[in-house]
């Protein structure tokens, strides 16, 4: 404000304009003044204050957090990148992460009235919308965040939230801008150990795989120890079982990762992939597993805990998991040198004639992503404070660390330190916890993989020269004797698919009292509880379970889901080609 002017009637004036400020309700960037808690979501997004050229706010503040993915390394902000974070915007995390069913926690949440100032709810964030705990965030974006912005772009009309509502509750954090991916980090895992003792064997179908844990096995029963090598063991703890059970059906048959449906390509019609008939002989094959004593009899009374430990002790052969889901357990044996103990990562199907789409390409995903609630006290601060994450300054801070500790710059490219990199390789675990290298992903608008800042250096580390700096002498020398330079080179390529006009099914948003989440439930539940019994029967009684499964899903509404979803899909599709 000037105060050149001392006139009564400009003084008059301004009292008029502040007064019919205060009687809106509108925002400001002071976190003490600030008295608009916006009850009403998109008020709270319309009233947001104009950018000004005042000072940036630095002062202290601190915001709740809550995240449906697991951040057990999580330091309280302690870590290098998080001092830098606050120093750069005065804002300290207060940080939850979910334990057990994300979902669950989120439905509690939306019940209590009683919200974290920003929320990352992924599939959820129907239910908090329905509670008025999100707000609309397309005017907050429009003029505060010229970094969100310039990252989006076009992009950003696909973080509406839906045709009839096309406000934007979530900033998309998920997906990434312009990516090239480059780490095949699912799959069927082998033991390097065992694929070198078979003599580097092609491993393409559930056949092949097989064959050589049950070949490892007969030769080496036990540990030096004594202890009883495993064949293959699931994670089916909670959530984990979409991960390590239900998912590989649709991958081993031939389909992309729709969640918990199968999407027609040319129709986008939505099928429950549990009725496919392909994805029964997926789950009769680990039947069989399970009857020839390959598959470990605790899978589906095993805790995470207890997962990642038995993944520690290095008696387990093979997986089928993701990398970020057991690599807890897989660094231990990476900290203890045991590296032909750790693992590689093969695209494993039915047959041979079909391809494994871990790369099928789904361009620019919205849906999931950050949330601010209806009760944080500075919405604007929030907004900036995600906005500093997008830039290239919080990009490369969040992805490479802090420069002259984590990195330096040698000859114009970002270079990780032989003794840094050696720690990554050996105690990652310890390195990411107290570096916070990695932490706020789930937080950023970002670039991906491939994608190159104005200097020309990567903005992730995951690139192909950098990877192969992270391989163990085991890893790279089993990627050598399949000609391969990384893991992804034993994958179907993107080119070999047509981008998905959807995206992903599993990143469409559905309202959560629509009937298509309720059945939802419904069938995860009958699915939850069939699955396991199928896996563990004796085969000559599996297809009169898999017959009562069907059938438990047709009397509990499936068919009437599949086409709820269906309109869903088809109605993403609408949105995203106008």
């Amino acid at each position: 404000m000037r105060k050149k002017s001392k006139s009564y009637v400009v003084l008059l004036v301004l009292t008029l304009v502040l007064s019919l400020l205060a009687g809106c309700g509108g925002g400001s960037n002071n976190a003490k003044n600030n008295e608009g808690k916006a009850n009403d979501s998109k008020n709270t997004a319309t009233n947001a204050p104009e950018a000004t050229t005042e000072a940036e706010d630095l002062s202290p503040l601190t915001l709740s957090f809550f995240a449906e993915d697991p951040n057990p390394n999580w330091n309280n902000m302690k870590d290098d990148v998080s001092k830098v974070i606050t120093e750069k915007t005065g804002i300290t995390l207060n940080a939850e992460f979910a334990v057990g069913d994300p979902a669950q926690k989120v439905a509690l949440i939306a019940a209590s009235g009683e919200y974290p100032d920003m929320i990352s709810a992924k599939g959820d964030i129907g239910k908090l919308v329905d509670a008025g705990a999100v707000i609309d965030l397309t005017d907050l974006i429009d003029k505060h965040a010229p970094n969100i912005k310039k990252v989006l772009g076009e992009n950003l009309a696909r973080a509406k939230y839906t045709n009839e509502d096309p406000s934007i509750y979530a900033i998309p954090t998920w997906a990434a801008v312009d990516e090239q991916k480059f780490v095949a980090g699912g799959g069927f895992e082998l033991q390097h150990r065992v694929v070198k003792e078979a003599g580097y064997p092609e491993i393409r179908t559930v056949q092949d795989y097989e064959k050589v844990i049950k070949a490892y096995l007969e030769k080496h029963p036990t540990d030096e120890n004594g202890n009883k090598n495993i064949g293959v063991s699931l994670n089916a703890d909670d959530w984990h079982m979409y991960i390590s059970v239900t998912n590989p059906a649709v991958a081993t048959t031939g389909g992309s990762d729709d969640g918990e449906y199968f999407i027609n390509q040319e129709t986008h019609e939505a099928t429950y992939h549990f009725r496919r008939p392909e994805e029964k002989e997926y789950f009769r094959w680990l039947n069989h597993m399970n009857d020839i004593g390959l598959l470990d009899k605790e899978s589906f009374v095993q805790k995470y805990d207890q997962y990642k430990a038995k993944v520690a002790t290095g008696r387990v052969l093979g997986l089928i998991d993701q990398d970020w889901d057991y690599n807890d357990g897989q660094q231990v044996l990476k900290t203890a040198g045991k590296f032909d103990q750790t693992y590689g990562h093969y695209p494993v199907t039915m047959s041979k004639d079909i391809k494994e789409a871990s790369f099928w390409p789904t361009g620019f995903m919205g849906g999931y992503g950050i949330a601010i609630s209806s009760t944080n006290p500075d919405p604007v601060r929030t907004i900036k404070f995600l906005d500093f994450l997008a830039s290239d300054e919080g990009q490369i801070l969040s992805n490479w660390g802090v420069e002259g500790k984590h990195y330096n710059v040698v000859d114009g490219k970002r270079v990780v330190p032989e003794d840094v990199q050696e720690r990554i390789n050996t105690d990652n675990t310890a390195f990411t916890k107290e570096s916070g290298v990695g932490f706020y992903w789930n937080m950023m608008v970002h670039y991906g993989d491939g994608a190159k800042d104005a200097t020309g250096n990567y903005y992730t580390k995951n690139f192909p020269e950098q990877l192969v700096v992270g391989y163990s002498d085991a890893e790279k020398e089993t990627l050598a004797a399949y000609n391969a330079t990384i893991w992804k080179d034993l994958f179907p390529k993107e080119e070999e698919f047509k981008e998905k006009a959807y995206g992903a099914a599993w990143n469409i948003s559905i309202p959560g009292e629509d009937e298509v989440s309720i059945l939802g439930n419904k069938m995860k539940d009958i699915t939850w509880k069939r699955i396991p019994e199928a896996i563990l029967a004796k085969p000559a009684d599996f297809d009169k379970i898999w017959d009562a499964y069907m059938a438990d899903l047709e009397k509990a509404g499936v068919e009437k889901m599949e086409k709820g979803y269906t309109q869903y899909v088809q109605d993403r599709v609408k949105l995203w080609s106008e």
